[in-house]
């Protein structure tokens, strides 16, 4: 017999004879990754009867504090843990998390059935892969279509350029009296992740070499036109993730929103569900693109239950079935390519006004391109957003800023 065909008789044996007995089997999540689990349950629970989820859910924020303290302490870990791709890279570059390349996972083999750009994303600089990608984030534009009907603003040509976004920003204030976007931040989060060029990521090059300061065009745009919209009083200045935010989506008080594909299942399962049909969504101002989000599964390496966690993360990113069930659940945009071939991308989005928008985030999804990441993004993200907030707040002059905050993640990342 071959050593690989006993190899699997053995494992499959295991496999038999753990499920006759009870196991609990503890996975970590969020809002509203939760929601896509417990909605494929039912098939879990039909094929493995004695095996049970038991799901803890917290908060975004609170969620990854608690992932970061167990990691840190080894205590408290669960058998799967769900990690958003902002935490992805400071997670991968810790041990404390499973090598998924590595027997008896080996799942190098399963790389090519996700969209190309999620693998890098969840690989560490020494290469170990250590979460398989379950949901990507297709940079997105929604609009309130009943808010721009209102104020004759046609949202096409607010695809155009930037320059044109603001300018219909103006007239949507002047003849309705809603801001334009939540925060003016928001047009530097869209500005420095689109369009990259081969070989860079956000806030580091492939080599490593720091690309923020007052002389890379891309981080001088993005604060310029960030400040544009707050010198014209264009922003409802709230923050996201924020009661205030929710409110906005609820009452129409804000136009426009950049995110992931995945807000529209928010939006229609508990953020603002009374406003179904009053949304549309369109790719992003000046063809760009970018991934907005995403959610992967990870093991901790001194997690109880590694078998079958194992399974569990297979049947939540490899099975197509539970791809489509999470994505119909509550808009998690499949990272399995096979999955974004189903039927269901060309129904119609009744919380959309019946837009086919499945068709244009897969489309999206497919023109987005591979971003490296870096240990220190996270690092380089809240310097660069605090600095941001001192142009925006207190005046600060945009070259010195940058300047600043170049020599603030130059030391840090020392």
């Amino acid at each position: 017999m071959k050593k690989s065909l006993a190899f699997a008789l053995v494992s499959a044996l295991l496999l038999g004879s753990a499920s006759a007995q009870n196991v609990t089997l503890t996975v970590a999540a969020f809002p509203s990754l939760d929601s896509a689990i417990k909605a494929i349950l039912p098939a879990w629970n039909k094929l493995h009867p004695n095996i049970t989820i038991k799901l803890q859910a917290q908060e975004y924020a609170d969620h990854h504090n608690a992932m970061t303290t167990a990691l840190a302490t080894g205590q408290g870990l669960p058998d799967v843990m769900a990690i958003e791709i902002g935490f992805v890279s400071k997670f991968a570059e810790g041990q404390g998390l499973e090598d998924l390349n590595k027997a008896p996972y080996n799942a190098t083999q399963y790389k090519k059935l996700f969209t190309p750009f999620t693998i890098g994303q969840a690989t560490s600089a020494d290469k170990r892969f250590i979460a398989m990608p379950t949901d990507i984030g297709p940079g997105t534009f929604f609009y309130r279509k009943d808010v721009l009907d209102k104020a004759g603003v046609n949202p096409l040509t607010m695809q155009t350029s930037w320059e044109s976004f603001i300018a219909a920003g103006k007239k949507i204030k002047a003849k309705t009296g809603a801001s334009l976007i939540n925060t003016a931040a928001s047009i530097n989060n869209v500005i420095i992740r689109t369009n990259l060029k081969a070989g860079e990521g956000i806030y580091f090059d492939d080599k490593n070499n720091l690309l923020v300061g007052p002389d890379n065009a891309r981080f001088v745009r993005a604060f310029t036109l960030s400040k544009e919209v707050r010198d014209a009083g264009l922003d409802a200045k709230i923050g996201e993730w924020s009661n205030e935010w929710y409110d906005a989506f609820k009452k129409g008080t804000v136009a426009t929103q950049f995110s992931g594909a995945w807000l529209q299942g928010a939006l229609q399962n508990w953020m603002a569900p009374d406003t179904k049909g009053l949304w549309r969504v369109q790719n992003l101002p000046e063809k760009g693109f970018a991934s907005w989000g995403g959610s992967f599964y990870a093991i901790p390496s001194k997690a109880v239950n590694k078998q079958w966690a194992w399974e569990f993360i297979k049947f939540m990113t490899l099975d197509q079935g539970s791809q489509i069930t999470a994505f119909k659940d509550n808009g998690a945009f499949p990272a399995l390519l096979a999955a974004q071939k189903d039927k269901a991308f060309s129904e119609a989005v009744p919380f959309l006004g019946g837009q086919q928008a499945r068709i244009l985030w897969r489309d999206a999804a497919s023109k987005t391109q591979p971003i490296d990441v870096n240990k220190y993004d996270s690092v380089a993200e809240q310097i660069l957003q605090t600095e941001l907030t001192n142009v925006l707040e207190q005046g600060k002059d945009i070259k010195a800023a940058l300047t600043d905050a170049r020599a603030q993640i130059a030391r840090r990342a020392r």
